[in-house]
């Protein structure tokens, strides 16, 4: 069994082809696929995913720092509002994102703070997106740290150091197609984290494993991670679909 913990199969770049694609990932043994939100405009299309797939979809609700704009008081409402009607496994994605817009810098804070404090409140799991922004995330870990606060460090591609430091936080690492990267760094120190703290991901349509790199990414592209992780951990195929799945349900408690 491997389970995908971040994966956007709402995309509109499955539209064509969502069934199939599904069945690859199953057919690849893939078994659980982990559903992060971004916006309004996208729920509806997660909630129809989820009725197509009953058993395989678990959904996520949040606000995507990237979608943090002028309206993001009204997205927040939606956010909670979603969150106090219906179960989520995870509120996420969430997070600060300095790459394209630094504008709502203060906006994207509070935003994610906001947000962590409705996870402690509900008691679920965080998934954090991070890009050029590791100080300004741990400073907002720091302020919430505690037994409430865990989840999930998204498309991890940090230092060792920022490894070790997430990982202080409760969060356990997502891991997918960036460690098969020749520049993608984080496999030349992978093997001295403890694989306790890793979780598979996808984060398709995006960022697509060696040797579909530049490609649509796809689920069942996730056994092209499991085989960097075989050559990193020095453990079988079995072994890192096992313990990372057994990892990703102590976050997702499914």
């Amino acid at each position: 069994m491997i389970t995908d913990t971040h994966t956007h199969l709402y995309s509109s770049q499955f539209k064509e082809d969502q069934k199939e694609m599904m069945q690859r990932a199953k057919n690849a043994g893939v078994s659980r696929f982990f559903i992060p939100a971004i916006d309004s405009s996208y729920t509806e299309s997660m909630l129809q995913l989820e009725k197509n797939f009953p058993n395989e979809v678990f959904l996520m609700m949040g606000l995507h720092p990237t979608s943090v704009k002028e309206n993001y008081k009204e997205e927040l409402a939606h956010v909670k509002k979603w969150v106090d009607q219906r179960d989520f496994y995870a509120i996420g994605e969430i997070g600060i994102d300095l790459y394209w817009d630094k504008t709502f810098l203060q906006q994207q804070k509070e935003a994610f703070k906001t947000q962590i404090q409705w996870a402690k409140e509900k008691e679920l799991p965080i998934v954090i997106h991070c890009r050029d922004a590791f100080d300004e995330i741990f400073e907002i870990l720091e302020s919430e740290k505690g037994d409430g606060l865990y989840g999930v460090f998204h498309c991890f591609t940090g230092t060792k150091a920022q490894a070790e430091k997430a990982i202080s936080y409760n969060m356990k690492l997502g891991i997918g197609g960036v460690v098969t990267f020749k520049n993608g760094k984080i496999d030349q120190f992978l093997n001295e984290i403890d694989i306790k703290n890793i979780v598979l991901e996808t984060d398709a349509p995006y960022l697509a494993p060696t040797p579909y790199r530049g490609k649509r990414n796809e689920s069942a592209y996730i056994t092209n991670v499991v085989d960097k992780l075989v050559d990193i951990y020095g453990l079988s195929f079995e072994e890192i679909a096992d313990i990372t799945t057994q990892n990703s349900k102590e976050i997702f408690g499914v």
